[in-house]
């Protein structure tokens, strides 16, 4: 859990926000035939009457699947004629409270919820078999509660996860992130952090790279925070909630453990590009090639739902995002004319986006409950077969510091003195209590070593050698402990710096999370082994906080006086509840 953030920092820094919610009006002809796309394009009803339709998939036989988070359902939509217009008003396939982020892999559809995921077999019909659920301990949602997900390149599934609140410190670490998750939801790890709602994300399709739209904070002025283009990398963290942009300072919060903003801001990454605030980015894709022009392969297209917290409003549209040799060149508007009278009202707030199987492009709508099909005029039809973002890239991230030594056997802490690790509640080589274990308490153990001559400092470096497919996966790093600590109590904070011992300092585990993460091996696995490695360092390391593994043992390289374990071992029988 996050500690409280101490205030009284002296800040004194004025914002004036607006509250500004043009008025929701009719779709009329006229309203139509008022909407805006380049020259060649058309805009028209694909179909009608939805509600609030929310997220868009498409199979590859062409079926629609559109989610309705309000009415907690999916809804299938065809369009078997071929006239660019649904057969009729759709089909209800799936019911389930909150549904909303959609995928479609090998045959199957997935339904994301606030905290599940499930997944259907697709009937040659359209209809879906029965669902299963594969993950059911998501975090709870607050603020954001609309979970996006994808399969990337490399064949596993992405889940954003927005965070509770406009801008606090969470203690769910979960929160506010892009989750990586095995395809089956047995298992996953934190990809990125400091992601304030990234509900809009996907893969360049030449790079294999990962970009996202991020929600900028509210209640920091009309023009304040940009909303984010980032690259989104594994163990990377954005800023949120104390830094935006390119390295704005976000006057309402303060970070736990006494970090201050400038160290905050340099453990963060910037944005890639920024655009206008509140404008509300949603689902976001690239576009693969087909019946759009040449120059649109490979550029995004972002859904922007519009602002709530703008004068004048911003958003209502969809927005065009022009990548060039695999980087972002710049924004420009695609479609507009939701907002209409002058930006008074509006007849849609763009939330979906989808390439249809002739490649047209499809965008849901939640206010009026309207899919709108944007088409190219001298189109192709059928579209070209979508070039597949390659999974090296992605792959690559996943494995980073795997298929190493344990950190006691690597030449980096190589010593010649020993130390004696004990715990009040595991013994040498025997059974790890649960409630040490994600499956129940998750606390850290209590832990007590020997004393060493001449040391100035201590580190902490827990691992599982038995984990697959990254081994060994690291559980635990803490270093600067103090030369007079030799003792740690039961239940650390799990955060980036301790207050008690003072300054004692965290970094990243595999799974993407600072401080101590327990045990949570497969269910039935074998036991695993978990080495608690004690190390003592003739120095203080000038590491920041939040670093990783190898970012830790190379500092440690040449200053490691002496080394001991304490090994224990889990495995878990029973299956949790979901």
């Amino acid at each position: 859990m996050a500690a409280l953030a101490q205030q009284g920092d002296g800040t004194d820094v004025p914002i004036r926000t607006n509250v500004f919610k043009p008025a929701k009006v009719d779709l009329t002809h006229e309203r139509l035939a008022a909407i805006q796309a380049p020259a060649g394009f058309g805009v028209t009803v694909f179909a009608n009457g939805l509600k609030n339709a929310r997220i868009l998939a498409v199979a590859p036989d062409g079926t629609v699947y559109v989610s309705r988070r309000d009415q907690g359902d999916v809804v299938m939509l065809r369009d078997q004629d071929g006239d660019g217009r649904a057969d009729d008003g759709g089909r209800i396939v799936a019911n389930r409270a909150g549904a909303h982020g959609l995928a479609i892999r090998d045959g199957s559809l997935y339904i994301a919820t606030v905290k599940e995921i499930f997944k259907a077999p697709i009937k040659p019909d359209g209809t879906l078999g029965e669902l299963e659920m594969l993950i059911g301990d998501l975090p709870d949602s607050g603020q954001h509660p609309n979970r996006t997900i994808a399969f990337g390149p490399d064949g596993m599934l992405y889940i954003s996860v927005g965070s509770t609140c406009n801008a606090c410190n969470e203690s769910n670490p979960e929160n506010a992130t892009l989750l990586r998750a095995t395809p089956d939801g047995k298992s996953r790890t934190i990809f990125a952090s400091g992601l304030r709602n990234t509900i809009g994300f996907g893969w360049e399709p030449r790079t294999g790279a990962l970009w996202g739209m991020d929600h900028g904070i509210d209640f920091l002025g009309d023009d304040v925070q940009p909303e984010e283009l980032n690259r989104i990398e594994r163990g990377r963290q954005y800023g949120w909630p104390h830094i935006w942009g390119a390295g704005g300072v976000n006057p309402q919060s303060t970070p736990v453990g006494e970090i201050s903003k400038e160290q905050w801001k340099a453990l963060s990454t910037p944005m890639v590009l920024g655009y206008t605030a509140h404008a509300a980015p949603m689902q976001m894709l690239f576009y693969p090639g087909g019946s759009f022009p040449a120059e649109y392969t490979g550029d995004a297209f972002v859904a922007m739902r519009g602002s709530w917290n703008r004068n004048p409003a911003s958003g209502y549209e969809i927005l065009r995002v022009r990548f060039a040799d695999g980087q972002p060149q710049k924004f420009e508007p695609f479609v507009t004319g939701f907002l209409t009278d002058g930006g008074r009202t509006h007849i849609a707030r763009p939330v979906g986006l989808a390439v249809a199987k002739d490649g047209a492009l499809l965008m849901s709508d939640d206010a009026n409950g309207t899919i709108y099909r944007v088409a190219y005029r001298g189109g192709a039809g059928q579209m070209a077969a979508a070039a597949t973002p390659p999974a090296g890239p992605m792959q690559q991230q996943a494995m980073r510091g795997g298929g190493v030594p344990l950190a006691k056997d690597r030449e980096e802490t190589r010593a010649a003195g020993a130390i004696t690790v004990t715990s009040a509640t595991i013994a040498p080589q025997a059974a790890i209590p649960a409630k040490h274990s994600e499956y129940a308490d998750g606390v850290s153990p209590q832990l007590t070593w020997t004393a060493v001559a001449g040391a100035r400092s201590y580190a902490i470096v827990m691992e599982d050698p038995d984990a697959r497919p990254v081994t060994p996966f690291v559980h635990w790093l803490a270093w600067n402990i103090p030369a007079s600590v030799t003792h740690l109590p039961e239940g650390l904070q799990e955060q980036l710096r301790l207050t008690e011992p003072d300054g004692v300092l965290q970094g990243a585990t595999t799974r993407g999370s600072p401080g101590y993460y327990g045990p949570r091996p497969p269910v039935m696995d074998a036991p695993h082994r978990y080495h608690f490695q004690v190390f003592a360092l003739d120095t203080m390391l000038q590491v920041p906080p939040g670093a990783d593994r190898d970012q830790l043992l190379a500092a440690m390289r040449g200053h490691v006086v002496a080394q001991g374990e304490l090994v224990g071992t889990f495995q878990q029988q029973v299956k949790p509840p979901k």
